[in-house]
């Protein structure tokens, strides 16, 4: 969550007596000279607004908008509107039952920590907002969670993220009793399980929960703050490890759905995060890992990656810039279960392309924020930072959740947030988009002021509440809107995928069946497809392959075959003067291994119908050989490198490469078979 500053520079204490929003807590500003000048790696500079671009899917908004409350589902029927565990179909999430089920979610924050990390953690002064949340969901101190799931249903959303510290996972500390005065029932229990019974509640009344790790500590988010990347305070290892021990904890309840890695990637004060650099600060390579590592705990859950928030120093002198899912569109992910796979972004008014938020001093820049664009400017950023994703037939087509927006509500008179707040949420209309608003629920005052007016619902200490709904919030005709809003619905078609294999910096082991085996190449790196899918291209120097499921063939029981040597090459030579690897006869290529820029061998797995053998030379030696159609059109899945594609009908079975000329043994020929 970031409704102060989305960089580690964040803006200067607000005046005495300005209304608190989560816009106006403050952090500590670092040394700003200090960390530009140990900036070692340049990263593109200030983002500027995109020419026009291929729009997604999209649904043509209604003339008119209902501006009445959201009819409000009870529990049982919300629980009988859906079946769990959710997967996805190229753009859409849907259920057990391959019916579409859009994100309409809210953020129950708390249990990711409030501490502003300065002054005395027990002094409420000292959180945001005036808001001590004790380490666990806000308002439980003053609310009965039965209440609170009726208010949650009151909103029309039929999802909640929930975010959590590492350190929660960890903490053995029991809750203050005034911190469950509403919920005496959870008097004694740890922060852990005050989030055990906060997620039975949910489910229990019908909610999709989506777990999001949010911070490694309990310090509220998101500057310099010891939480900018999964290994802030932390080992990748512990990361991933703690990711393990929630997914085995949930994965009986079929409603807790998903795993939202964590929250906004930035810079901290030396580093950048990258994105598939192999190194320690690698997001791309740590989020597969994380998510293949919780789908073999559980193989139910929806795996959400955002992407990088922030890059650079934000002073004008440097480059700056907010990536968000950009990378995605020449290095996607693979997990070993491709219906798993969501994107994630997070858009507020405030800040922009490359605009931290921050208002004025250190982190402040001139660049435009999203708040300035026109509408059609504004939906052309927002497509090229997140929403191209859904585009179909790409190597990259996932759903994409805005897990996080929001804006300033009762009390506020920024005309600027509120044009973009409409014309925000007009988008996620027209595109059909899943979203989760920031955040739910807050506190207010004896007077009814709310201590943060973001929060869709605030309670005072005696429970009394405070709604969107209710008269003078300017929100409420958007919000309405959005949740109303016609969708998509009923059953979805399933989605043929087009994966990458990434080998750049190390093994890509995406197949299940293979996960179970031992080393089948050791000492080369190597990859392989998922168990559905086969391999259908190879690039010529970065170790990318690209597999897909389109017109996939049954495997037949047989073990799989790693071939290194030219004794299955007896249909002819293919590939004359080159040295050739080849699958046997009723056998594709699944996997692939190399040492250095050269060919090893080919994963090779039999089939369970008769292959043809008839086949086509397709070389790549000196340029692009990709299909007109099909097969990830319009994505380069090996950016600056030649590829060779079979057509989406075809299934490789053979590789040729050569040690001549100083060609280093690179694949420069695939042998391309029709599939019957």
């Amino acid at each position: 969550m970031e409704r102060t500053s989305q960089c580690p520079y964040p803006p200067p204490p607000p005046p005495e007596g300005f209304v608190r929003t989560v816009r106006s807590v403050t952090r500590g500003i670092p040394a700003l000279l200090a960390a530009a000048a140990l900036l070692a790696v340049a990263v593109p500079g200030a983002a500027a607004v995109p020419e026009a671009v291929a729009a997604p899917y999209t649904v043509t908004a209604p003339d008119t908008v209902p501006t009445s409350a959201p009819v409000a589902l009870t529990g049982d029927e919300l629980a009988t509107s859906w079946t769990g565990p959710l997967s996805t179909r190229g753009r859409y999430v849907v259920d057990a039952d391959g019916d579409r089920f859009k994100l309409r979610s809210g953020n129950w924050a708390g249990a990711q920590g409030t501490y502003g990390g300065s002054g005395d953690v027990n002094d409420v002064a000292n959180h945001q907002a005036h808001q001590k949340s004790n380490n666990i969901p806000l308002g439980l101190d003053r609310t009965p969670i039965g209440r609170l799931m009726a208010d949650f249903h009151g909103l029309g959303i039929n999802s909640i993220r929930l975010p959590f510290a590492n350190a929660l996972v960890h903490d053995k500390t029991v809750v203050p009793d005034a911190a469950v005065a509403a919920n005496p029932q959870l008097k004694g229990k740890t922060p852990l399980e005050v989030f055990d019974a906060v997620i039975a509640a949910l489910t229990s009344d019908g909610f999709a929960v989506i777990l999001n790790n949010h911070t490694t500590s309990y310090r509220f988010c998101c500057g310099l703050d010891g939480n900018e990347r999964w290994n802030s305070g932390q080992s990748t290892r512990q990361w991933i490890d703690d990711w393990v021990f929630m997914a085995k904890r949930y994965q009986d309840n079929k409603r807790v759905v998903g795993a939202d890695l964590r929250n906004e990637v930035r810079r901290d004060t030396w580093d950048d995060a990258n994105w598939g650099w192999g190194d320690e600060h690698d997001e791309y390579t740590a989020f597969e890992q994380a998510g293949n590592e919780i789908l073999q705990a559980d193989p139910d859950m929806l795996i959400i990656m955002e992407g990088i928030n922030w890059q650079g120093i934000p002073a004008a002198p440097f480059p700056h810039q907010r990536p968000d899912l950009k990378p995605v569109r020449t290095l996607s992910h693979t997990l070993i279960d491709s219906n798993k796979l969501v994107y994630a972004v997070h858009f507020y008014g405030y800040t922009g392309p490359a605009n931290t938020g921050a208002a004025s001093g250190p982190g402040a820049t001139g660049d435009p924020r999203y708040e300035d664009f026109t509408p059609d400017q504004l939906a052309r950023v927002v497509n090229d930072e997140g929403l191209f994703v859904t585009e179909e037939g790409r190597h990259f087509t996932a759903p994409v959740w805005v897990s996080e927006f929001g804006a300033a509500g009762r009390g506020s008179t920024d005309a600027k947030e509120q044009a973009w707040f409409k014309n925000f949420t007009d988008i996620l209309v027209k595109n059909d988009t899943d979203f989760a608003q920031w955040p739910l629920v807050g506190w207010s005052d004896d007077k009814g002021t709310p201590n943060d007016n973001w929060a869709l619902l605030s309670y005072d200490a005696t429970g009394k509440k405070l709604s969107v709904e209710d008269d003078g919030d300017w929100r409420a005709t958007d919000w309405n809107k959005l949740v109303d809003a016609p969708a998509k619905t009923g059953r979805i078609a399933p989605a043929h995928h087009w994966n990458i294999v990434d080998i750049d910096h190390g093994d890509r082991n995406l197949s299940r069946t293979m996960l179970a085996k031992t080393d089948w190449s050791p000492g080369n790196s190597k990859g392989n497809c998922p168990d559905p899918e086969r391999l259908i291209g190879l690039s010529r120097s970065h170790g990318r392959g690209l597999c897909t499921d389109v017109a996939q063939p049954l495997k037949a029981a047989g073990a799989w075959e790693m071939v290194n040597d030219e004794r299955y090459v007896k249909q002819g030579d293919w590939a004359s003067g080159y040295d050739k690897l080849q699958c046997p006869v009723n056998s594709f290529a699944v996997g692939y291994s190399m040492k250095g820029p050269a060919m090893v061998s080919l994963l090779c797995a039999p089939s369970a119908t008769p292959l043809p053998t008839q086949g086509r030379s397709v070389w790549f030696d000196r340029g692009d050989n990709r299909p007109a159609t099909g097969g990830a059109k319009g994505s380069d899945w090996a950016a600056n490198d030649y590829k060779g594609q079979c057509a989406d009908d075809e299934y490789v079975a053979g590789v040729a490469m050569t040690w001549k000329s100083l060609q280093l043994g690179r694949p420069d020929a695939l042998l391309c078979r029709r599939l019957p």
